[in-house]
């Protein structure tokens, strides 16, 4: 109840980052009740329909990550003087931004079986009732065990990802108290690793024939199950080398006698690389699969399948994957923007002028920019090759 109360008072644009969460669960939803539905209407193909099961994990992991970045910049959450005497201790926090997490979710989930009932026919008297329902099997009656078992998946995810991620931790050093420089993220090495083996393992698996056909949730046939895990690993090694990546950014911002902005500019990098490093890295990925995706099939070649053969369901899993991505990495950014809030206004008290602070700002997203579009063209060049074999 503490839960609905503090979603009810929210800020309007925190507000709106859970209406997101709760429209990423329903797409998410929906693609796992479509898998259902083909499921029931297919009976004699139980492996293809466990495989479009396995393809939803894709979208449901990139839903989940965005729903624990928006539980993250939730100020409803952070620790306040005084909520420690009334119960809300860190721990309770934790457990309302779980519980507001499942929320969000669970709203999302029931809209997409609403949504999912209302187009194989089941719920008249809207527009477009029934205008799927051939290909949503309406034939035949849907589970409701199993619908709801499908649903209850992303909910449970997302508010047990967000608890893990939020939990208090009681080992703080005290050179991070004292705000003491903190070394490199570490990740960069095995990051560039896992990078060159999904890269080595999609081109040899691009080069191995048709055998283990791995279709995608529409009319997208042919995918080579290789070259799913290949991708995986590139984008693991990419989420794993991000902040690596970011914080040698910086480093390059304060080399040859850096002046005062570039400096600024640096020294946040360095210190906002965990922060922002694993988004940009997830989103390098994903343009990376897009960008080799869209130039194989759209050309019409790889695997046989002709461009027109990308269907509605794996349109909508990649707009999901695309639009969840990005919109964490915004979140990150913002989440970035509120922890240095206090060192911002101290720099205006001190007498730094406004533009000091926005050419830091513009400074750094060009060098981010300048790293990391050449290394999302080059991934993606690489991704493609077997894929044009």
């Amino acid at each position: 109840m503490l839960a609905l109360r503090l979603v009810r008072g929210t800020h309007h644009l925190v507000l709106l980052r859970r209406l997101l969460v709760a429209a990423a669960a329903a797409g998410v939803g929906f693609l796992l009740l479509c898998t259902l539905g083909y499921a029931v209407g297919h009976p004699a193909h139980a492996a293809a329909a466990s495989l479009r099961l396995l393809w939803c994990a894709i979208p449901l992991a990139a839903t989940v990550y965005f729903a624990v970045a928006v539980a993250r910049t939730d100020p409803s959450i952070r620790p306040r003087p005084g909520l420690s005497a009334i119960g809300l201790g860190p721990a309770r926090l934790t457990a309302l931004a779980a519980a507001s997490t499942a929320v969000s979710c669970t709203l999302g989930s029931m809209l997409a079986l609403l949504f999912y009932l209302h187009l194989r026919g089941d719920i008249t008297g809207l527009p477009f009732d029934g205008a799927a329902a051939e290909l949503l099997a309406a034939d035949q009656p849907i589970p409701l065990a199993a619908a709801l078992t499908l649903l209850a998946i992303l909910p449970v995810v997302a508010s047990t990802a967000a608890g893990l991620a939020l939990r208090p931790r009681k080992t703080v050093t005290a050179e991070r108290a004292e705000g003491a420089e903190r070394p490199a993220p570490s990740g960069l090495p095995w990051g560039v690793a896992l990078l060159a083996i999904g890269l080595a393992v999609e081109t040899y698996a691009g080069q191995g024939g048709q055998g283990g056909a791995f279709p995608l949730p529409g009319r997208f046939e042919g995918s080579p199950g290789g070259v799913l895990a290949g991708w995986i690993l590139t984008a693991v090694g990419l989420a794993m080398a991000g902040p690596g990546i970011t914080h040698w950014c910086g480093r390059l911002l304060q080399t040859a006698r850096p002046g005062a902005v570039r400096l600024l500019a640096g020294r946040v990098l360095m210190s906002e690389s965990r922060r922002i490093g694993r988004p940009l890295g997830v989103v390098c990925a994903v343009v990376s699969g897009a960008l080799a995706a869209g130039t194989v099939y759209g050309s019409g070649s790889g695997s046989g399948s002709p461009a027109g053969d990308f269907g509605p369901l794996s349109g909508l899993a990649a707009g999901l994957v695309v639009a969840c991505t990005t919109a964490t990495l915004l979140t990150a950014a913002l989440e970035a923007k509120q922890c240095r809030a206090r060192t911002t206004e101290a720099l205006l008290r001190l007498g730094a002028p406004a533009t000091v602070l926005r050419t830091a700002a513009l400074m750094r997203a060009g060098v981010l920019l300048a790293v990391f579009l050449p290394l999302t063209w080059l991934v993606a060049e690489l991704a493609a090759v077997p894929l044009r074999g």
